[in-house]
This record gives C-alpha cells, sequence and structure tokens, in this order.
C-alpha cells in the first residue's frame, strides 16, 4: 500500500513520531513524509497531519482516502489547536477523530475516534506524548481496515469553531496568582509558544517544570 503523510513543520512534537512510524512500516507499506503538498505523489492513503495548508480536491483526489486527525469530539471544536483550547477550558476528557479530509475545515464523516483522558497535573511534553501516541494509534488503525470502514457522519448540530492561537495567547498576567494560570503555563511549550509576562519595562519568560509527581503512562521513547 502506498501511504503519504504530509505534516508542515519539522519543529511540531509529532514529528519524530512521524519518522518512527515510517520506518517501523516501511517493510509493509511505501510510505512518504512530506512537508508541502506539492510534493506529493498519488496513493491508497494521506494522513493530513499538523497540516498549516489547505490540501486541494484536485490533490486529495489522488489518493483512495485522504484522512485528518483532530483533537475534538466534533462537530464541536472545529479550528485550530483544540487540544489545547480545551485544556484552558479546564477540560480532562478530549475526544480526538479520525476524519476524512474535506473542502470545509473539519467536516468530514468519521472513521474512528478514541479518547483522551487527563488528571489535570500533565504538562505540554506529557500532553503531546499522549496525543502523539493516539494519532499514531488511529493510523495505524486506518492502514490496517482501510477498505473494510464505514464512515459516519458527523451529527447534524451547530458546529463550533477554535481560532487559531498565537504567541500572544501565552501571555501571563502578572497580578494573577499561579494557580489562576495553572492551565496556562502546563500548555506552554517553552520552545514554541512559551509563557511569558511583562513587568517594569522588561519582558520575562516562564518554563513550568515538574519535579515529583505522578506521570502518564505513556511511551516517550518515539
Amino acid at each position: 500500500m502506498k501511504i503519504s503523510i504530509l505534516c508542515s513543520s519539522k519543529e511540531h512534537p509529532v514529528y519524530p513520531w512521524l519518522e518512527k512510524w515510517c520506518i517501523e512500516n516501511s517493510h509493509h507499506h511505501e510510505i512518504e513524509l512530506v512537508n508541502q503538498s506539492c510534493d506529493l505523489n498519488n496513493g491508497d492513503i494521506l494522513f493530513l497531519t499538523s497540516c498549516h495548508e489547505v490540501v486541494s480536491k484536485e490533490t486529495r483526489r489522488k489518493f483512495s482516502a485522504s484522512l485528518v486527525v483532530h483533537a475534538s469530539d466534533l462537530p464541536r471544536g472545529r479550528g485550530w489547536s483544540p487540544l489545547v483550547w480545551q485544556i484552558l477550558e479546564g477540560r480532562k476528557k478530549i475526544t480526538v477523530s479520525l476524519l476524512e479530509a474535506d473542502d470545509a475545515v473539519d467536516s468530514g464523516d468519521i472513521w474512528k475516534q478514541q479518547i483522551l483522558q487527563f488528571e489535570g497535573h500533565e504538562l505540554y511534553d506529557e500532553i503531546n506524548a499522549a496525543l502523539c501516541k493516539t494519532v499514531i494509534d488511529l493510523m495505524d488503525y486506518a492502514a490496517t481496515h482501510i477498505g473494510n470502514i464505514q464512515p459516519v457522519p458527523q451529527e447534524n448540530s451547530e458546529p463550533t469553531y477554535y481560532r487559531r492561537r498565537t504567541p500572544d495567547d501565552s501571555r501571563l498576567d502578572p497580578g494573577k496568582s499561579i494557580a489562576e494560570q495553572f492551565e496556562l503555563l502546563r500548555i506552554a511549550d517553552p520552545l514554541r509558544y512559551p509563557a511569558f509576562f511583562d513587568y517594569r519595562g522588561c519582558r520575562y519568560q516562564v518554563r513550568l517544570i515538574k519535579v515529583d509527581g505522578p506521570k502518564k503512562d505513556v511511551d516517550y521513547s518515539r
């Protein structure tokens, strides 16, 4: 089977997981991992994983199935960075959906859903690892079951949307307590989107490091 994966940034936390998946499955499938849609060939499955560009219908038609993994209980939570927004809302139970790519953002039929359960203490690296593992699990499912899946249309209710996050969304308020801003500190990626605050004419970055306490049972070796 010919499988293509489009991931826009090599700096994204999922990228090393995708690289390892390609190596582990190279003896079963012909796989390419690219960063731009113009580099795609045709094939059986196209995975759009942390893809920041709009992939045209013409490109998607080169594949038997074009699939997206999106961390929300669709049609609620379409759009950008749904996992981060939901954690900021205080949610601990997150639905991750494997769905068909369509012209309208995150509107395609659903192939499978899995639940991520957090306890509320996990930091960005643990959160990312849990999500990346789920992405890999859903890719495995699609590659194994393609041709035997009956996709389910999203329920007929009013969709909700998350906007694209910006670096300024990691801004802390020095007048608020740590407890009041703990969710923001948890999800702040210190390399890509560090938490920061402005105080007395200077800007400061803040990094939260867990030194003790429970960790999620996730394989961090990828």
